[in-house]
């Protein structure tokens, strides 16, 4: 059997945002994949990356442990590893050269490697496994396994979603594989990591402990921004009762306060939701969660549904208070369904959040304005603000990679740069960016004895809104705005 060490890149000290939000999970897709390792006989480590001080702490492991193989395995489930973030891309490649110095075999695996594996393989990774890739990975093991020495072209050899290195050229063999639905079972290796730093950070930051699951796999709709390098248009879905005995677990033996569902869409079906409840209340599984879907899969039955379960947050992709911008974006929703959807979880006393997107393709002043009306109509009890993000492998990106610039990756989550010639400079989405976090905050001063304050805040707020918009001229470039709709 091989010494495998199984390492991530995200680095949440290199994201400084997201450091003081000190909201750290877990790699779960990274853990899931340790334990498959573990469970086929190999002796397994895992680096995780989340907490530690640096790359320095990954050398140290390595020194330490000397494995036979370092397979680099991103969670997918973390969005921002998804976005591929210049630092933590860094990060990857001096690791994955550390580890080739060391005389370990190197895989990576992840959405950015997938997007582009000439980065990762120049830095020293043997093979680049596509997509999700656990078939592919446990055969690539294998095949290590039984001849330790064998070269990479038959290494790689009859495998399909690979790339690696022939003759001098990066040579891609077809798509990712998908993953087959009996692997979804798999237990994260827990026990890999220190979770009790996780749980320090979170009560000293936040007073309550949460842990993360993951319910499904994948979104079958087609959004024009969202990349899907690992799942593609597959939406893969646990049993209700699978969930619910992994609840039960996570409640019994870690005591979390609370569960982040990190599912692109959780649920989907109200009948899965209500079987979900049932199951959670028969094993006594119930945590308050937090999840993320679609306004327009919030039916009156799937808000009630959702409570029954202990859904106490629920985010929302809002992304634009335009009917124009959603239509271009190819959402699928309308303005009407994301306010109706607010109204009906808050009847089901659920907290709700709307993710918003300014600066795509198109956007000029009016549907900005628009998304600051559905802010002040829906009044969500948050709200997470970013600008048009072009990823590789979506529509969005082919329109505008014409326009991209050296910069194709933001370093940090809080970047917030534009990289394709919107209509505005940075510093104006920056701004709008700022105030529509005001407003929401200062809808929590809604309540007595604060309707004085709050009544000073809206007029702050607004007065800056109208000396942004009057200021508009300033922040104008020339970028290129196509029709959109």
């Amino acid at each position: 059997m091989l010494s495998i060490l199984v390492a991530h890149s995200y680095f949440l000290r290199f994201d400084q945002k997201q450091w003081e939000r000190a909201k750290p999970y877990p790699p779960l897709a990274t853990l899931h994949v340790a334990s498959m390792l573990r469970r086929a006989g190999h002796e397994v480590a895992v680096f995780d990356a989340m907490l530690a001080a640096g790359v320095a702490d990954y050398q140290r492991q390595l020194e330490l442990a000397r494995p036979q193989l370092v397979l680099f395995y991103e969670d997918s489930f973390n969005y921002l590893s998804k976005m591929c973030l210049g630092r933590m891309r860094d990060a990857s490649c001096e690791m994955i050269a550390l580890a080739r110095a060391s005389g370990a075999r190197v895989i990576a695996v992840g959405s950015d490697a997938t997007d582009a594996p000439q980065v990762y393989l120049d830095s020293g990774a043997e093979v680049v496994v596509l997509g999700e890739g656990l078939v592919t990975l446990l055969a690539l093991v294998a095949r290590l396994d039984l001849t330790p020495a064998v070269t990479t072209p038959q290494l790689v050899d009859g495998q399909n979603g690979v790339a690696s290195y022939n003759v001098g050229k990066v040579i891609a063999v077809n798509g990712a594989r998908p993953l087959p639905n009996p692997l979804y079972s798999e237990q994260p290796a827990w026990d890999m990591i220190d979770l009790e730093k996780y749980r320090a950070m979170w009560r000293h930051a936040h007073g309550y402990f949460s842990m993360n699951m993951a319910a499904s796999r994948g979104c079958s709709f087609r959004c024009n921004w969202c990349s899907k390098p690992i799942w593609g248009n597959q939406y893969l879905q646990r049993s209700p009762r699978d969930v619910a005995t992994e609840m039960a677990y996570l409640k019994r033996v870690f005591n979390p306060d609370h569960i982040w569902f990190a599912d692109d869409i959780f649920g989907f079906r109200v009948d899965w939701v209500m079987d979900f409840a049932a199951t959670v209340h028969a094993t006594h599984a119930g945590l308050p969660f937090t999840i993320q879907t679609r306004a327009d899969l919030i039916s009156d039955e799937m808000a009630q549904a959702l409570r029954a379960a202990g859904c106490a947050e629920v985010w929302i992709g809002a992304e634009s208070g335009s009917q124009r911008i959603l239509d271009a974006m190819n959402k699928g929703t309308t303005v009407e369904e994301i306010i109706v959807a607010r109204e009906r979880l808050r009847s089901a006393s659920i907290r709700v959040g709307f993710f918003i997107q300014l600066g795509y393709l198109g956007e000029n002043l009016d549907d900005l304005q628009a998304t600051r009306q559905l802010l002040d109509t829906a009044r969500p009890d948050d709200v997470g603000v970013s600008v048009s993000y072009p990823l590789p492998g979506t529509k969005f990106y082919e329109q505008v990679k014409q326009q991209l610039g050296a910069k194709t990756h933001w370093q940090e989550s809080n970047d917030l740069e534009m990289m394709f010639h919107g209509a505005y400079q940075s510093d104006f989405y920056r701004a709008a960016r700022d105030l529509l976090h005001a407003q929401i905050d200062a809808e929590k001063l809604n309540v007595s004895p604060h309707q004085a304050r709050y009544a000073a805040e809206l007029r702050s707020i607004t007065h800056r809104w109208q000396v942004l918009m009057s200021q508009e001229a300033l922040y104008r470039t020339d970028g290129d705005q196509r029709a959109v709709g």
